[in-house]
């Protein structure tokens, strides 16, 4: 078993305490019981890769560190959408860098700040070194069947089990796709931005263990 105390002692170090979380603003979604939260987190990975995972959960504030774990890997139901239920589980790059950036949206998401606020906080971020961009392709599972997703105003669901690797300023182009995205084939979300990312349709759901959860 690999060990990874230092990962959840900077995640700790850089997560907002109850204690100095910001008061959120009263029109955001309620929070899930934090059982529901934690299955649901592990299961966007296959067991032998969420089962030694640190896991994190929102509260009013942002997202704190519910089970530390033992191995590189971080799992977290994220909302990019605050309706949405993202369950992503990051390998140890991705844990670094673009789950620093997703923790930093949501920490002012909960302070009430607008999408062009949070949008130029990142931007910032990233061009101060604040916050950093992957040095290799850093990857997520997203493969839970609890997942529910939405496209602007339009509520998804639970679109298809995946994998998202991300590749910053990455283009359709430079990996020779073109036309309409397709899951026939790898596509790019995001494409041209620091967190562009291709993403690979899976065959398979997992299901959250014991977990009560709107499809």
């Amino acid at each position: 078993m690999r060990r990874s105390v230092a990962l959840s002692a900077i995640l700790l170090a850089v997560l907002p305490t109850a204690a100095l979380a910001q008061q959120a603003p009263a029109d955001l979604p309620p929070l899930l019981d934090r059982a529901t939260e934690i299955a649901l987190a592990r299961s966007a990975a296959p067991p032998e890769v969420s089962d030694d995972a640190t896991v994190l959960v929102l509260e009013r504030g942002g997202f704190i560190v519910a089970e530390p774990g033992a191995s590189s890997v971080t799992c977290l139901v994220d909302r990019s959408d605050p309706r949405a239920l993202e369950p992503h589980c990051y390998d140890a790059e991705g844990s670094g860098t673009i789950l620093k950036i997703r923790l930093r949206e949501a920490e002012l998401r909960e302070q009430g700040r607008t999408a062009g606020e949070i949008e130029s906080d990142v931007s910032d971020g990233i061009r101060t070194g604040r916050l950093r961009l992957p040095s290799r392709p850093a990857m997520s599972y997203m493969m839970s069947a609890g997942q529910v997703l939405y496209d602007g105003n339009r509520r998804v669901g639970a679109w298809k089990p995946h994998l998202m690797v991300y590749v910053p300023y990455l283009t359709t182009a430079d990996i020779g796709l073109s036309g309409e995205p397709s899951t026939a084939a790898a596509t790019v979300f995001d494409e041209g931005t620091a967190t562009a990312c291709i993403v690979v349709a899976l065959e398979t759901f997992i299901e959250p263990k014991g977990a009560a959860f709107a499809r």
